[in-house]
């Protein structure tokens, strides 16, 4: 049996790229085929795997400029045909779910989210200008694309039940399991004493919400460390003033260090999932974030902060919410976090995290794609 995975693009190590170091181990000899490929930003695992990138990477520096290609996109992958697998196993937060395949062949897809561009979030990534007015027509044909290619998928395993709400509402498929994904709680751990500092980290993206950090502990008069890069960059230092850090990326102990040593870790973003917070609580340190996304099925809040509609209390709190994406309300929970500090206990925080390591993960995806294959005969 012939089985190939499939990935939007390949070009760092987020949390997509996680779950695919574990499909890889479940087949080890399926190759990836992908819109295009960085080695140089990969982990030694995948770069030693078969890739096979489209046409897309021979698109003139497409590795520094593939965000520009996006209305190309479909272009890219409507000229691949997957029709000689019998099996598909696609990680989509893009367009990963619309390779080709022949009929008859099993199709399932690991969904990170239906496409951010295309619904409901364009504004965090185009704004509201002239930017957004010249792309409104393709995101109208990704719409469209996205929603015809949906039909492509046999099985939708959903990263959260956030997202599994989003596939329903735009899809209007039902997602037959949730599995979230991996965070590697055996490196992630406690040590050391917390600081007197909140961590964010994040690449500098508008919609990471790293002004949010930056202003809010601005406000409070506390010291922020930012790890991560971006074009944000030096708009958030002018506006973060002195009471900010900018360490850029970090190695993974390093990164492990600050986790460990941060008084809290800040989550300003509306995500789909989102790891960072889950590794900060696999060192025992608690989050600060806005409660709605992915946050809502990783932190359990403490009774102090912003509890959203059906969100019930901690009984043993791993975090805060805040009620909206402002500045002032992020520094006051900033403040509501300082009065209850005491309240956190770093093993219950580690606790929770234990519940998304990667054994479960990989254990999951296993047990669930080896059964809808079996099922196919």
């Amino acid at each position: 049996m012939k089985i190939a995975i499939v990935h939007d693009w390949l070009n760092g190590m987020r949390g997509g790229e996680k779950v695919l170091e574990l499909l890889c181990d479940i087949f080890p000899d399926a190759p990836i085929h992908t819109l295009f490929c960085d080695r140089s930003k990969l982990s030694p695992y995948l770069r030693s795997r078969t890739i096979v990138p489209t046409v897309m990477q021979k698109f003139p520096l497409v590795k520094k400029l593939y965000r520009h290609y996006l209305p190309f996109y479909t272009f890219a992958v409507g000229r691949e045909d997957l029709s000689g697998y019998d099996v598909i196993v696609s990680i989509s937060t893009c367009i990963a779910k619309g390779f080709r395949r022949r009929a008859g062949s099993l199709h399932i897809c690991y969904c990170n989210t239906p496409m951010r561009y295309a619904w409901g979030f364009s504004e965090q990534y185009f704004g509201t200008g002239l930017k957004r007015r010249l792309i409104d027509p393709t995101l109208s044909r990704l719409r469209e694309w996205d929603r015809r290619s949906s039909d492509n998928v046999d099985f939708y395993i959903a990263n959260s039940h956030n997202i599994a709400d989003r596939i329903k509402r735009y899809y209007d498929r039902d997602t037959d399991a949730v599995i979230y994904p991996p965070v590697d709680t055996g490196f992630f751990t406690p040590g050391g004493a917390p600081g007197d500092f909140y961590l964010f980290v994040s690449a500098l993206t508008p919609y990471k919400r790293a002004d949010l950090a930056a202003e809010a502990c601005r406000l409070a008069g506390v010291k922020l460390v930012v790890v991560g890069s971006g074009p944000e960059e030096k708009r958030l230092r002018r506006l973060a003033g002195p009471s900010a850090e900018f360490i850029g990326w970090q190695s993974g102990d390093e990164l492990r260090r600050y986790y460990r040593t941060c008084r809290a870790f800040i989550f300003p973003a509306e995500e789909d999932f989102g790891i960072v917070p889950l590794e900060a609580q696999a060192c025992g340190r608690p989050v600060i974030a806005f409660g709605k996304g992915g946050a809502l099925e990783t932190v359990a809040p403490h009774r102090a902060g912003y509890l959203p509609e059906g969100i019930r209390a901690g009984e043993r709190p791993t975090g805060i919410f805040f009620a909206e994406q402002t500045a002032a309300s992020l520094a006051d929970a900033i403040a509501k976090f300082n009065k209850v500090a005491d309240d956190f206990d770093p093993a219950a925080i580690r606790e929770n995290a234990l519940r998304f390591s990667k054994e479960n993960c990989k254990e999951q995806l296993r047990r669930f794609i080896e059964g809808k294959i079996a099922a196919r005969g």
